[in-house]
């Protein structure tokens, strides 16, 4: 089970930082984690995702602005949002898959949680 937090409405140029509290699931296991999010009316985006050796890949509308990470300890995954903008609203979901995933672009993997909503204005 993952479970989002985090989320909520901010001015441009502001800062969120989501987590992903996981249960069931070992991230130190080799599992690939990441976030997507999906906006009314458009297209599932993958925005970040991390590999079991801490290996990082973004979305090119994100890169340097968010920062994933996660807390093997707590089993949490997080995004750190920096300098928000209004195209960033859209419901963010935490997302796990096989480690195979990683080795291509963030995206939607196997599981997800409930999402998140962070809205920018």
């Amino acid at each position: 089970q993952l479970v989002e937090s985090g989320g909520g409405s901010v001015q441009a140029g502001g800062s969120l930082r989501l987590s992903c509290a996981a249960s069931g699931l070992t991230f130190v296991g080799g599992n690939c984690i990441g976030w997507f999010r999906q906006a009314p009316g458009q297209e599932r985006e993958g925005i970040a995702a991390i590999d079991s050796r801490g290996m990082t890949r973004y979305a090119d509308s994100v890169k340097g602005r968010f920062t994933i990470s996660k807390d093997n300890a707590k089993n949490t995954l997080y995004l750190q949002m920096n300098s928000l903008k209004p195209e960033d609203t859209a419901m963010c979901y935490c997302t796990a898959g096989s480690s195979g995933d990683c080795r291509g672009p963030p995206a939607a993997f196997a599981y997800r949680g409930q999402g998140t909503q962070v809205t920018v204005s």
